[in-house]
């Protein structure tokens, strides 16, 4: 009960306060404007507020962020179903059926079907958020040292197999640099400066917010100049009548329920994100259809489909973000960087600390899914006035942003080299195709893994016996280590042919 009446207040605390509403609408509309525009997405959206958050107390700092979180994945279906355009990579499977909708007259069928999914997921993803953090938390509290350094790399690690399937190296290579970034300066135990190179600047380490928005927005910036891509034209007029097809809602309830939990389950795994959630319950969708052939000729269930996952991935990414400390995609990365700005640490000890945190913050998450969805009724006609607005205009004042962000922070002009360094670095991650969330991830997370490693190391004389002697950590290991051997080529080879042959012996025995 008293989950329910913090979570009653905090909702009633802003949909009373005139203040809260605007900033609740207003970052929610901007979420959907950076969503809608290819090149700006949601991480970017939640990197720049966060700049503009230090003056906020918390409560009003993490509407605003949450707010446009939602409405940053949410906006990206704007042009996928419009112009075929994924405007994040989210959406990128929602035109797959989206915009042959759209081709068929069906545009505001298919906005309908898209924004209404998104409110279902969104609330789907609230209620596995109230009950699985506090739970996880409580679990955590069981950690000890070498559990934190075993939880740090497991995510780091897990994080590079996942957003670089290709080549995994690839992903390990970037958290491993992330994770040297955060131990330049002196460390946590000793105070010994480390990597510093007689510069007095990094004494105190590096900061995360201008290497964050050099990570993300110097790369989307240079590569949309570079790619010059022109919009469509798109009449406002043929969008058409915008009513919810409640009765296709209902008729693929099952559907919303299996691509809810995909979503939450897939959000939920550090670093992964939003388009791998909507890849996979697109692909399940499909497999388990009656009519598999009519995806990607405008299928209703592949828009439904998709932007459930896309919504209820949010959610799933703030279990592992509020209940561990560990971000579960790109922009729970930022959001994890901005919390610690505001003296927030998410984690273990969140329930001690502030035990109505979770709460307030499924509160903010129903608040800003009624408001993604109030805006997208509304304003679906006139985003596409604004995608007329050619990019190139965007992405001057997205760089001003990024410096005023970056500067505002200690008002130090050594930040600003940090950021175009940080973001050179990862444009030529992003032109070798090495994922960029790894290496965020192992800024944030360096920290608690170097000084846990050590604590442990200490604390046990120097021995590793306790990382196989508890259960939690024995487990870790034994992930780790099926991580780390799945990658080599001669263990892949054999897991797949036992694979195949228990496969073929199940259908031997069942013929």
């Amino acid at each position: 009960m008293d989950i329910l009446s913090v979570f009653g207040s905090m909702f009633w605390h802003i949909f009373t306060s005139p203040l809260l509403i605007l900033i609740l609408v207003g970052s929610t509309f901007l979420g959907i404007i950076f969503g809608a525009m290819p090149g700006l997405t949601a991480t970017l959206g939640v990197a720049l507020l966060t700049t503009l958050t230090y003056g906020l107390d918390n409560q009003t700092a993490l509407l605003a962020l949450l707010s446009i979180y939602v409405g940053g994945v949410y906006g990206g279906m704007y042009t996928s179903i419009l112009l075929n355009i994924p405007g994040t990579a989210a959406s990128a499977a929602t035109a797959m059926d989206g915009y042959p909708m759209a081709q068929k007259g069906q545009t505001g069928r298919a906005f309908g079907l898209a924004t209404t999914s998104s409110l279902i997921g969104s609330a789907i993803g609230m209620v596995f958020v109230a009950l699985l953090s506090p739970m996880i938390a409580k679990a955590a509290l069981q950690f000890t040292s070498y559990e934190y350094f075993l939880l740090a790399l497991f995510g780091i690690l897990i994080s590079g197999s996942l957003t670089s399937p290709e080549l995994a190296v690839k992903g390990w290579i970037a958290g491993l640099f992330g994770i040297w970034l955060s131990t330049i300066g002196q460390d946590h135990m000793q105070m010994y400066p480390r990597f510093t190179m007689g510069m007095h600047e990094l004494d105190n380490g590096i900061d995360v917010v201008p290497v964050l928005i050099g990570a993300f927005g110097i790369p989307q910036i240079m590569s949309v100049l570079e790619s010059k891509l022109k919009m469509k034209s798109m009449n406002a007029k043929s969008i058409g009548k915008l009513i919810p097809d409640m009765k296709t809602m209902f008729k693929n309830s099952r559907l919303i329920g299996s691509s809810a939990l995909t979503g939450v389950g897939i959000g939920a795994v550090p670093g992964i994100g939003e388009d791998i959630a909507s890849w996979v319950a697109y692909g399940i969708a499909r497999k388990t259809s009656k009519k598999p052939e009519t995806f990607g000729k405008g299928a209703p269930e592949g828009v439904i489909s998709t932007s459930v996952a896309n919504q209820a991935c949010v959610g799933g990414a703030m279990i592992p973000l509020l209940s561990l400390g560990i971000p579960g995609s790109p922009p729970a990365v930022m959001l994890l960087g901005a919390l610690m700005l505001h003296n927030v640490a998410p984690g273990p000890m969140l329930l001690k600390t502030n035990p109505d945190f979770i709460p307030q913050v499924t509160a903010i998450l129903f608040a800003a899914a009624l408001a993604m969805w109030v805006c997208g009724m509304i304003l679906s006609k006139q985003v596409v006035h604004i995608l007329r607005i050619p990019q190139t205009l965007f992405m001057p004042l997205i760089a001003v942003l990024c410096v005023i962000g970056s500067f505002a922070l200690g008002m130090r002009v050594f930040n600003l080299y940090l950021m175009g360094g940080i973001g050179i670095i990862s444009y030529f991650f992003m032109k070798l195709h090495v994922p960029i969330a790894p290496l965020v991830i192992g800024v944030i997370l360096g920290p608690m893994a170097d000084t846990s490693l050590r604590t442990g190391l200490k604390t046990t004389g120097g021995s590793l016996m306790p990382m196989i002697e508890r259960p939690i950590s024995f487990i870790l290991v034994c992930l780790i280590t099926m991580i780390i051997c799945s990658q080599i080529p001669a263990v892949n080879k054999a897991m797949r042919s036992l694979f195949s042959n228990v496969k073929n012996k199940l259908a031997t025995s069942s013929s």
